[in-house]
């Protein structure tokens, strides 16, 4: 069953005399995650220990500003609107139900949206003082934060999400199934196939006017894949001047593998179907073979 846990009102206590105090948020957090508070600070401190970013400078400005943001009440109601009735039509859309969480708190600049899991539970993390400062408060915006990340929880408890990947080119194909699921998951429950949250100033219709050159590129690009080089997945990353472009083509990779099978059989796809599903949609969209050779025993 999905759960959901709305912090809004606890927001004051956070900041005694309106600024954020560390300690208050500690007892907030213990309150709420329990022996799961410890991940927040431990991924805030892996940030700190780059010496690229500063609590001062970085982490308590954003913070700071969630007592008495202008759109944070309209970020309330969007989470309000975007998870009513939300069990009722995940079953009546999909079948199967979820346990999981859907927890609106103020992290430590954690993310807008992060699937974890806490106590034994899969969770959904929607960090107020991130999705303030993205500007994503709309409803359409909350709808694709926390949709996007029930869709990989859902691969989890109802698919084979959890296999052993390799690293280099197997993580990347691997990696755009995975987001095309999530992507397939969240537009079937806002109930538009052309719903994307990252579709502003033109990003939809750019990537579809582009498909083949994206798919062409992110195909070349795989022998030579990295964290450090890849730029088809974040929108911090840069693929001619746009971010998140793998998410379209992920999403492009996952509808063609549903033509003439369902959703849940797709789910159950190991690791090396996937790698032999992609060399075929490459050969289909590009007219030619992927430089991946057949899945390595």
């Amino acid at each position: 069953m999905i759960r959901c846990v709305d912090t809004f009102s606890e927001i004051p206590a956070l900041f005694p005399r309106g600024v954020f105090e560390l300690a208050a948020w500690r007892a907030y957090a213990q309150a709420h995650f329990g022996s799961g508070a410890s991940l927040f600070e431990d991924d805030m401190n892996d940030c700190l220990k780059t010496g690229n970013y500063t609590y001062e400078r970085d982490f308590l400005p954003v913070l700071q500003t969630v007592w008495n943001h202008p759109r944070l009440e309209e970020m309330h109601q969007s989470f309000l609107a975007a998870t009513r009735g939300l069990s009722e039509r995940l079953v009546q859309r999909f079948g199967g139900g979820l346990d999981a969480d859907l927890v609106l708190y103020v992290g430590l600049c954690n993310g807008a949206g992060w699937a974890a899991t806490l106590n034994g539970r899969g969770a959904v993390l929607l960090g107020m003082e991130k999705i303030l400062e993205l500007g994503w408060v709309s409803l359409a915006d909350m709808q694709g934060l926390i949709y996007h990340e029930l869709g990989h929880i859902y691969h989890s408890q109802h698919g084979c999400f959890r296999q052993k990947v390799g690293e280099g080119p197997q993580r990347f194909v691997w990696q755009l199934f995975a987001e095309g699921v999530a992507m397939y998951f969240q537009q079937e429950l806002v109930g538009d196939e052309e719903f994307y949250q990252q579709d502003k100033n033109g990003w939809q219709a750019w990537c579809r006017t582009h498909f083949a050159q994206i798919a062409e590129d992110f195909d070349q690009d795989l022998p030579a894949m990295t964290r450090a080089n890849q730029r088809f997945f974040g929108d911090w990353v840069n693929y001619q001047g746009r971010g998140d472009v793998g998410y379209y083509l992920g999403t492009r990779f996952l509808r063609s593998l549903l033509e003439g099978r369902g959703f849940e059989e797709v789910l159950q796809f190991s690791v090396k179907t996937v790698w032999e599903e992609y060399r075929g949609f490459v050969r289909k969209t590009l007219g030619r073979e992927s430089v991946l050779p057949s899945f390595p025993c």
